[in-house]
């Protein structure tokens, strides 16, 4: 078995729409008629779901005329607040086909089809012309892909000149190897941390320039610590995607998450990149 089919394995449980439904009638939802807000919990699979999906947007100018492109683009939910938030056109592309499938179904029941689009492949070889996009974002994806210098040069090749790179990404820290399962992995073998300062360099040497970089430990601790009063007080946690996701392995990857913020092991962050204008 290749390491791109076990990536996707660790992914793809079958029935995800099944599950997905039944979820949202258990929450009170139809979902023949599903809202943006009645997924957000579930279609939003990264660290700090929505929310920070949404701090990233508060942090970039995008303009309706934009094609954007989302890099590990999940059940959707990222390119579909995009869309919805900015008017512009996004295109995703995820290694799993079962999101890939999920994603098209709830983009076309949200009637966003004609704006938002999901191709199944491999980000290192993306099925996109050069400089198709103006923007490009990948929100924890690339703890999945070993060879982070051909994932960046592959963004920077479809981006157009002066385009924009988002990466929220989990990195090594310095309190050692985090504990396995993790949402992104079952073990250590489908699991490639780079550190902060890796991340750096192998954005320049594909071209980058980083505009902005920071670390987003203290966000998403407090984050968990409010999910966790939720569920104390009797509620939903606001952040169910990967339990939807994982099943039975979720509850143990997320205690290996929390520990592995808390001991540094992992660090969130995020950057802001730009691609030579010409």
């Amino acid at each position: 078995m290749t390491t791109a089919s076990e990536i996707s394995r660790h992914y793809t449980s079958g029935a995800l729409l099944a599950r997905l439904e039944a979820r949202l009638r258990e929450d009170g939802f139809d979902p023949a008629r599903p809202t943006f807000e009645a997924l957000a919990p579930y279609d939003h699979f990264h660290g700090r779901g929505v929310e920070a999906t949404e701090d990233m947007a508060n942090r970039l100018e995008v303009d309706a005329t934009d094609h954007v492109l989302d890099v590990g683009s999940g059940l959707g939910g990222p390119a579909r607040y995009f869309a919805r938030r900015f008017g512009c056109r996004v295109s995703g592309i995820d290694l799993t086909a079962e999101f890939c499938e999920v994603a098209r179904h709830l983009t076309s029941r949200l009637g966003l089809g004609g704006r938002v689009s999901f191709e199944q492949g491999d980000a290192l070889s993306m099925p996109f012309d050069d400089a198709a996009f103006d923007g490009a974002y990948s929100m924890n994806v690339s703890m999945n892909i070993a060879d982070k210098r051909a994932l960046y040069r592959e963004v920077h090749r479809v981006l157009a000149a002066g385009g924009w790179l988002v990466l929220s990404e989990v990195v090594q820290g310095p309190g050692g190897e985090p504990d396995y399962p993790e949402p992104w992995a079952r073990t250590a073998a489908t699991s490639f941390l780079a550190t902060a300062e890796e991340t750096r360099a192998n954005l320049a040497a594909a071209g980058f320039t980083i505009e902005s970089e920071r670390d987003t430990t203290e966000d998403a601790l407090a984050y968990s610590a409010r999910a966790r009063a939720v569920v104390d007080a009797g509620g939903k946690s606001p952040h169910r995607a990967v339990s939807l996701i994982l099943g039975g392995l979720a509850e143990k990857a997320v205690a290996n998450t929390g520990r592995a913020l808390r001991e540094r092991r992992t660090l969130p962050i995020e950057l802001i990149c730009r691609k030579a204008a010409e």
